[in-house]
């Protein structure tokens, strides 16, 4: 049987990387892509490869990515070798950017999509925490928080305001009563 595409999406700063490493230490077998990401790797953040704009353009135009989009002045690629993990049976969890969730679920018949949620005032204070936006940026962005999904795109919302360990909980759980098809639901969840 083939893997699970597991796409997490989300405002900036509602925790998506330390959500899916807190998932990937409690459950080992899930597997989380690395990203290529046009940005240099000691601005910090997640673990990611980091090339230039020239390098990330021609692995671009030489098909290294299944998936690629440009956001917040940065080009991001998801590997072609994720699409092996998921034919190979490994359920793989990628941070992905919700422009590029319907090319995503085209490309996998087992396929889910979890969007996280979090406060503004707590979306602020992890941005400014993390120091890697000005103020204006951190404005922008949380300005751009309450983004709509695709249309027709089914998803789990998920509440992350508290511990990280409830918010891995939640989705541990709902990952275990879905096999993340086509015929998923839309639903709330709040840990």
């Amino acid at each position: 049987m083939r893997g699970r595409f597991i796409a997490v999406v989300g405002p900036s700063g509602v925790g998506k990387d330390s959500v899916m490493e807190g998932l990937a230490a409690a459950d080992p077998s899930l597997v989380l892509a690395r990203r290529v990401i046009s940005r240099p790797t000691a601005l910090g953040g997640e673990d990611f490869d980091g090339v230039s704009e020239r390098a990330f353009r021609k692995a671009e135009h030489d098909g290294a990515f299944i998936l690629s989009w440009h956001a917040h002045g940065w080009h991001y690629g998801i590997p072609q070798s994720v699409a092996l993990e998921v034919a190979q049976g490994r359920d793989v969890m990628v941070n992905l950017s919700r422009a590029v969730l319907p090319q995503a679920q085209a490309l996998f018949a087992r396929f889910c999509v979890i969007l996280l949620r979090a406060d503004r005032d707590v979306l602020a204070s992890r941005l400014s925490a993390r120091n890697r936006e000005d103020a204006d940026e951190i404005e922008r962005r949380l300005a751009r928080a309450d983004f709509a999904m695709p249309s027709g795109m089914r998803h789990q919302v998920i509440c992350n305001n508290g511990p990280l360990a409830q918010t891995v909980a939640t989705i541990r759980q709902h990952l275990s009563q879905t096999a993340c098809t086509a015929g998923q639901s839309n639903q709330k969840i709040k840990p």
